[in-house]
């Protein structure tokens, strides 16, 4: 289980940087599509929420690696 554990958390490392590529992306497109003073702050305000999230999984992974969420 463990091990198990190790795998996830390199996982959530690798999944945090790729949310944070994809959601800038998605936000380029639409406000590419839309250049409207709504849509960007729409769109900035999705980003600003989401980046802290996705550092949060990122530290999350970490952790799982380094095991301090191993049974003892």
């Amino acid at each position: 289980m463990n091990q198990l554990k190790r795998i996830a958390g390199i996982i959530w490392m690798v999944l945090g940087p790729l949310a944070i590529y994809f959601i800038v992306q998605a936000a380029a497109g639409e406000i590419a599509k839309k250049p409207e003073t709504d849509t960007k702050i729409q769109w900035g305000v999705f980003v600003a929420v989401f980046i802290p999230i996705a550092i949060g999984m990122v530290i999350f992974g970490y952790y799982a690696v380094k095991g301090e969420y191993d049974e003892r």
